[in-house]
């Protein structure tokens, strides 16, 4: 079974359990956040202060935190969505994702995550949009 996960996999499992163990406070888990993003490579940087930056204006009620070694936006300690750097998994693109804690229901079939490959002003309004209805605004 150990060999069906990625080391990158792997690390990401003992990085979540290592938070669970943590109780931060909103402050500290909110300084922890902007600390993993500061040390992620470019361009996952600017797109990961980007999305932080949306998320946080469009659902001020947000908690920002880790999760699984990801920027990530709690609401009642639950996480609504999480921001996954292409460099965290090897991917060819940074990832937005919601949980199925966001009330993005959208008849019976809808999108979780999206790709990111860059930012434009229409995709920060996109983000914004779709935060606003996770949180249910």
């Amino acid at each position: 079974m150990a060999d069906s996960f990625s080391p990158e996999e792997r690390a990401a499992m003992k990085e979540r359990a290592r938070e669970a163990k943590k109780h931060a406070s909103k402050a500290e888990a909110a300084a922890e956040v902007i600390a993993k993003i500061a040390d992620m490579p470019e361009p996952d940087r600017e797109l990961a202060t980007r999305v932080h930056t949306v998320v946080t204006r469009a659902a001020p009620q947000l908690d920002p935190r880790l999760w699984y070694g990801m920027p990530a936006y709690a609401l009642d300690g639950k996480v609504i969505c999480f921001f996954q750097d292409a460099a965290k998994f090897k991917a060819r693109y940074a990832t937005l994702g919601f949980s199925d804690s966001a009330l993005l229901d959208d008849g019976t079939m809808w999108p979780s995550s999206f790709a990111i490959t860059e930012l434009t002003a229409a995709h920060e309004e996109q983000i914004a949009e779709l935060v606003t209805r996770a949180v249910g605004n």
